[in-house]
Order: C-alpha cells, then structure tokens, then sequence
C-alpha cells in the first residue's frame, strides 16, 4: 500500500464513495420525479464506477505486476463509461426536447 500517500488514498476512496453516492441520488431523483431515463443515467455510471474499483486495487496490491490486468480492465471500463454517459446524456436532452 506504499504506492500511493496518505492524502492520495483519501482522495481515490472519497472519489469512489462519492461517485456512488451520486449514482444512488440520481436514481431516487429520476424514481420521485417519475421520469426513467435518470435510472438509465445512474445505471451509465456503473463502468467509470468499476474503473475506480479497478485503479484502487491494483494501487491497494502496489501496482503489482501480476494485477497488470487491472490496468486492461481500467481502460476498458473507462472508455465504456465515457461512451454510456455520453448516450444518457444525449437521451437526456433528446427527452428535454420533446
């Protein structure tokens, strides 16, 4: 765990709980509000939310070598998670505009 400093590691783990508090937010908003398509954005988050996960165990095991495919899964993850916000948001304006 000598991988990262203190002050780092508060950052990623406050990151992670914060963006899946977030995700929690943006579904009781969408559910109270009756309108579906924010349950698709919170379910969008879910790959950058892996990602993190990713990224944080592969620093918690000190960047091991044997963990290289955290790194795979990372970047994997954040390119899917880039491309399903992108497609919430876009469904989220589209809905805004009708």
């Amino acid at each position: 765990m000598h991988a990262l400093s203190l002050p780092t590691w508060w950052i990623h783990v406050a990151s992670v709980l914060e963006w899946g508090l977030a995700m929690a937010a943006i579904q009781r908003w969408g559910k109270r509000r009756g309108e579906p398509e924010w349950s698709w954005l919170a379910l969008a988050m879910t790959p950058a939310l892996v990602s993190a996960m990713a990224a944080c165990t592969w620093h918690l095991f000190d960047n091991a070598a044997a963990l290289d495919g955290l790194v795979v899964l990372q970047a994997g993850c954040t390119l899917l998670g880039n491309a399903t916000l992108a497609l919430a948001a876009w469904n989220l304006n589209r809905r805004a505009r009708a």
